[in-house]
């Protein structure tokens, strides 16, 4: 088993020494070779893993990827879809496997003392980036954050000082493309919202169709005392794409994270969340959809601590899956003995469009303090056949009818997105995704 598991690490370890990278500080060096040996120590995931039972990631571990050359400078603007690049306000950095593209970002007319440098730059510059970066996200505990830490070099880094307040978001866009042989990426994403600031940041990833690569991001967000920080990562990668992503956020007292995952793309997709209300009266709600069909596997997993006093959380996922998709939600809320008064509360709904598609559910509590309002659930179903009777006896054909149950289904959390642009393209993409399926 150990042999097996160091022949599948083994193109990963042997592409570390073949990239060439730019040196960075002493930390940062020292940061990238603990992701290289937490990365030799752990492997890959198994599904002999609690965490990893429903989800194989074979066609990650088994694949060799190599990282980015040429092809991050081969793209043209005009194969990243418009409207991640334009219809909004915001300001964008543009990253084109993983490496910073500066011809497609708009970085300008940022409001006094917020930074968005790209990561290299903030390494070098000085500004404290070594107080965060890796502090959050466990590398020693999880395999793809260890690799990414490994590989780390490029990505993005978010700046709010305390007391500014910006109401337009901050834009981060992923591209994805191997015209020629499969791709490896691992953007790096540091936010840090300062005390009472607010910050809006998107993280967007999208992949070129047809293009089979393996992009592996993680975030750190450190949220500041009764900063409010929207945040939403809208992954719509190839459907031959392979993504795992990875958010590690924690909370100072009266922070405010709501937070949006919606998935549409990849053949195989993990999502990690972590959150850590470390702060008295912390707060965060965790907004997801994911839309999978064909032979698409799409696992969420989250799990939210609750470490101090009158915190609380809200968690709402929602699943439609067609075909023979494969879906998994594996949700973990720990309350810690300390946190008297806490309240959490999750969700996982799940609407299977077809006899073959499959779901695994698993919400989770452990409460370990006794003055506290909890609950979980989810459910489980297919469309109401009377719902759709209903809708036929009006003169709307079964297909319409399939597809305006599924919107229904899907808006009760597109709807709890604040911002304009990004909801109206997630209901357009939604209404053609199930408009083309609903009568499969």
């Amino acid at each position: 088993m150990i042999a097996t598991s160091e022949r599948k690490q083994a193109p990963y370890l042997e592409a570390l020494k073949q990239t060439p990278r730019a040196v960075g500080p002493r930390w940062f060096e020292e940061l990238r070779g603990a992701g290289k040996a937490s990365f030799e120590a752990l492997g890959f995931p198994s599904p002999k893993q609690e965490d990893w039972k429903y989800t194989s990631v074979e066609a990650i571990s088994s694949a060799e990827f190599f990282p980015a050359g040429g092809e991050s400078v081969a793209l043209a603007l005009e194969q990243i879809p418009s409207d991640f690049l334009t219809g909004h306000d915001a300001r964008r950095l543009v990253f084109v496997n993983g490496i910073y593209r500066p011809q497609f970002s708009r970085a300008a007319d940022l409001p006094s003392g917020v930074r968005v440098p790209s990561l290299a730059e903030a390494a070098g510059d000085g500004g404290g980036l070594s107080t965060n970066l890796g502090r959050h996200a466990r590398l020693r505990e999880e395999s793809f954050v260890a690799l990414n830490t490994a590989f780390m070099e490029n990505g993005a880094v978010v700046v709010v000082p305390p007391g500014c307040r910006w109401d337009r978001p901050i834009w981060l866009v992923f591209v994805s493309t191997a015209p020629e042989r499969p791709i490896m990426s691992h953007p790096r994403i540091v936010i840090v919202a300062g005390a009472a600031s607010e910050a809006t940041v998107i993280e967007s990833y999208v992949g070129v169709e047809g293009n089979r690569y393996f992009c592996n991001p993680v975030t750190e967000l450190i949220g500041g005392a009764d900063a409010v920080i929207e945040h939403y990562r809208v992954q719509q990668e190839s459907r031959a794409g392979l993504h795992v992503g990875t958010l590690a956020a924690e909370l100072q007292r009266g922070c405010r994270l709501t937070a949006h995952a919606v998935t549409l793309g990849g053949a195989l997709v993990r999502n990690n969340v972590r959150v850590v209300l470390d702060g008295e009266g912390a707060g965060c709600v965790l907004n997801g959809l994911y839309l999978g069909a064909a032979r698409q596997h799409i696992d969420n997993f989250t799990e939210i601590e609750h470490v101090k006093p009158r915190a609380s959380s809200s968690e709402l996922y929602k699943g439609i899956l067609n075909d023979s998709a494969h879906g998994v939600f594996n949700g973990k809320i720990v309350v810690h003995k300390d946190a008297q008064k806490s309240d959490a509360r999750q969700v996982n709904k799940n609407l299977l469009l077809s006899q073959n598609a499959i779901v695994n559910t698993k919400p989770q509590l452990e409460i370990y303090a006794d003055d506290v309002k909890c609950s979980h659930g989810s459910t489980i179903g297919q469309l109401d056949p009377d719902a759709v009777f209903y809708l036929r006896s009006r003169g709307i054909g079964v297909e319409q009818a399939r597809s305006l149950l599924s919107f229904a289904f899907a808006s009760d959390v597109t709807g709890r997105i604040k911002i304009d642009s990004v909801r109206r393209r997630l209901e357009d993409l939604l209404t053609a995704r199930l408009q083309g399926r609903a009568g499969s």
